[in-house]
This record gives structure tokens, C-alpha cells and sequence, in this order.
């Protein structure tokens, strides 16, 4: 009698990069808040249980995810070239802006997850750099870093997902001018006011602040 032939399919050895490209694709659509075991399984085709042969919880499905977005910013210090401190850090903060612009339901995980994330290390260890370099202490190289890391995270969210083009903005300049006289001309102001304009004016009011 011959042996019977096992038909079962073997299970699929998936990669970090394909945990995290799943993760990635159920925020894009559902938001941070979809992000599931269970969704992540059904984005891979897989069962929740087997998703638990990889990572043991959501946490560790963020990480990667955060790994996978920002491990591709450039951390590469900015040459002297690049002008004076604030001209490199500028530099600095338009590689990430421009690295994860695609995905900004992912920044808030930056928080969280900026310890055990080599690419946020990176680049926050050049940042530190530059920041001695111009004559920062220790102290303050760590205030400076934490708002940078705040402005980046706080601008690209307002910029996709309240941008100033969008329909609040309208809102805020139908209010009666009379009660909210500050709001309603900011508003009117605020329709010419492109995302990079803006962007770039609250980093500067931000660097400026900082001093040096």
C-alpha cells in the first residue's frame, strides 16, 4: 500500500519587512487605531495564531513599523558646507518631514517607540551632534532634540490631516468676526498659505527660539 502524500501547504516563513509592510498597509487604510493582531494576520492571509509564531503583540508589530519607515531617513551628518548649525539641522528635519510624509498616522509611534528604533537613534544621534558642535550642553542638547522631535511629529500630522486648505480652515472663517476676530482673519490668511511655508516658518520661530 503506498504512503499517503501530506497535501498541507507548509507554513509561510515571513521576514520583519513583511510583518512590518502588512502593519504598515492596515494603518495607511484603517488608521492607527485599526492596527489589530488580527488585522495584520489578514493582511498576510495568515491566522492570528500564526502572526504569534513572529511577534508576541501589537507593540512589537509598531516597532517594526517604525523601523520600516524611518529606518530609511538619512541620518548622514550634514557637511560644514551646509552652512551654519541651524541651516544643518533644517537639513536634518526635512529628511525625516520628506522620508515618512507618505505615512503620518505612524508618527506618533515615533514617542514610544524612539528607544528600541535604530533609525530614529540615528538620526537623533546626529542631531545631538550638530547641536554640540554649535555649543549646546548637555541640557539643552536634550530639550532641543525632544522639540524637534515634537515640532516634526505635531507639523506633519496638522499638515495631512488638518491641513490648512481643508474644510476647517473654511469653517474658522465663517465664525462671526465679532466673537472670534483673531480666528476668522487668521483663517482668511491661512488659505495662501502654503504646507512648506508653513512648515518651514514654524521650524524657523522654533530654531530662533532656541537661540545661539
Amino acid at each position: 500500500m503506498p504512503y499517503a502524500v501530506n497535501t498541507m501547504p507548509r507554513p509561510r516563513s515571513l521576514t520583519p519587512d513583511q510583518l512590518a509592510a502588512a502593519a504598515l498597509a492596515v494603518i495607511d487604510r484603517e488608521g492607527l487605531s485599526g492596527l489589530s493582531m488580527r488585522a495584520v494576520a489578514v493582511e498576510l492571509g495568515i491566522s492570528t495564531m500564526a502572526l504569534y509564531r513572529y511577534v508576541q503583540d501589537r507593540g512589537e508589530l509598531e516597532a517594526l513599523v517604525v523601523e520600516l519607515v524611518l529606518g530609511s531617513v538619512d541620518s548622514t551628518p550634514p557637511p560644514l558646507t551646509a552652512g551654519p548649525w541651524r541651516a544643518r539641522i533644517t537639513l536634518l528635519v526635512d529628511r525625516m518631514r520628506d522620508t515618512v510624509a507618505a505615512h503620518p498616522a505612524v508618527l506618533p509611534l515615533t514617542m514610544s517607540h524612539r528607544h528600541r528604533s535604530p533609525g530614529v537613534l540615528r538620526w537623533g544621534e546626529t542631531v545631538l551632534g550638530v547641536l554640540g558642535e554649535a555649543g549646546f550642553g548637555p541640557e539643552e542638547r536634550i530639550i532641543a532634540l525632544r522639540a524637534l522631535l515634537a515640532y516634526v511629529i505635531g507639523a506633519i500630522q496638522q499638515e495631512h490631516l488638518g491641513a490648512l486648505s481643508g474644510a476647517g480652515t473654511a469653517a474658522i472663517a465663517e465664525l462671526p468676526a465679532e466673537e472670534f476676530p483673531y480666528m476668522t482673519e487668521a483663517a482668511l490668511g491661512a488659505r495662501s498659505l502654503t504646507p512648506d511655508r508653513e512648515f518651514h516658518g514654524g521650524l524657523a520661530l522654533l530654531l530662533d527660539g532656541l537661540g545661539r
